[in-house]
């Protein structure tokens, strides 16, 4: 089986594919200037249906997913753009936390691993 890394940089691959998997690296909003948590949600959203796509999947495949948040108090304005998104018939499994992000203008990063379509 190859592995296929989707964006690379220096440091690390936006997305990773081995087999039938997909690994997203943490993904967080691209525009933090004047934004609360439920626009850097919905960024983050639109960048993983972005990625997956590159990756050969969507959002109905993902298997789990990881949300962190700067503040706990904010996880009823993530929900809101969460439950927005996430494909009822398909929710996938999830954990959410709070953890002091890479910088202090971002609120929300959320990783995700999901199958590919076939």
């Amino acid at each position: 089986m190859d592995i296929q890394r989707i964006e690379p940089g220096k440091r690390m691959s936006q997305a990773v594919t081995f087999g039938d998997m997909v690994y997203l690296a943490g993904q967080v909003a691209s525009d933090t200037v004047g934004t609360g948590v439920t626009i850097q949600t919905q960024q983050i959203l639109s960048e993983i249906d972005r990625l997956l796509a590159a990756a050969g999947s969507d959002k109905e495949r993902i298997l789990s997913a990881t949300v962190y948040l700067a503040d706990i108090a904010t996880f009823a304005e993530m929900n809101a753009a969460w439950d927005a998104w996430v494909s009822p018939e398909n929710p996938p499994a999830r954990a959410t936390v709070e953890a002091k992000l890479a910088a202090p203008e971002y609120l929300v990063e959320i990783v995700v691993v999901a199958a590919r379509s076939r």
